[in-house]
């Protein structure tokens, strides 16, 4: 798997609780892999101005034809803000015919890059051709979230 840096939004480094979504945009041809990687850099360069966002990275798996992004925000009422972003809004429109988008959020006392990595990569890690697995505790994911 092929991980960005890390990308501070302007509430990086504040304590207390936070949440985590995972994304994982898998899709239908390998074409469109480098134009969905240039979006999400475009959206990362514009993360320092996104309230509640404390951060994130990008990921993918270009021999799967997957991608996406493992953010960090203050509540959900920060992420909902992101979806609703106009830049966002734009991308989305224009890639969402072109292949499978699955998500999944859960709550944290606090942010520990490491354990949402491992918790994130149970999300990420496909354990039947069922579906995905979710992370498991100390997050206690949604389980009525996809």
């Amino acid at each position: 798997m092929l991980r960005s840096g890390w990308t501070p939004g302007p509430d990086h480094g504040r304590g207390g609780p936070v949440l985590v979504s995972v994304t994982d945009f898998t899709l239908d041809r390998l074409v469109d892999l480098p134009g969905v990687h240039r979006a999400a850099r475009r959206l990362a360069a514009g993360w320092a101005e996104l309230e509640g966002a404390h951060g994130m990275w990008l990921w993918a798996l270009p021999s799967e034809r997957r991608c996406g992004a493992v953010a960090i925000w203050t509540d959900e009422a920060a992420l909902k803000g992101f979806v609703a972003w106009p830049p966002h809004v734009a991308i989305m429109r224009r890639y969402r015919d072109r292949g499978r988008l699955s998500s999944t959020t859960w709550p944290a006392d606090a942010f520990d890059a490491p354990t949402v990595w491992s918790h994130a990569r149970g999300f990420l890690t496909p354990t039947s051709r069922q579906g995905r697995r979710r992370p498991g505790s100390p997050y206690r994911p949604d389980p009525d979230r996809p």
